[in-house]
């Protein structure tokens, strides 16, 4: 089924050795995953300034597969929409 939600934030985290871009709604309900190192990624984070804030309480649920120090290394984009 497509879901046609905003996508609010960008989180680039590690995964299974490799960055993913995660992708999530304001809710922060998961959209999709992406390769982190495509261009789309740097399109929609150019001017941004990340937030190393994966760690924060909001973002449990959310990055419940990911350990803490991935988390920690997270950088938490968010987009204009």
């Amino acid at each position: 089924m497509h879901r046609n939600t905003p996508v609010k934030y960008l989180v680039l985290i590690e995964s299974g050795g490799a960055m993913v871009a995660r992708l999530y709604d304001a809710k922060r309900g998961h959209v999709s995953d992406i390769d982190a190192s495509s261009e789309e990624v740097a399109v929609m984070t150019a001017g941004l300034q990340p937030r190393h804030a994966a760690e924060d309480a909001v973002w449990s649920e959310a990055l419940r597969g990911h350990n803490a120090a991935e988390r920690r290394a997270a950088q938490v984009y968010t987009l204009d929409v």
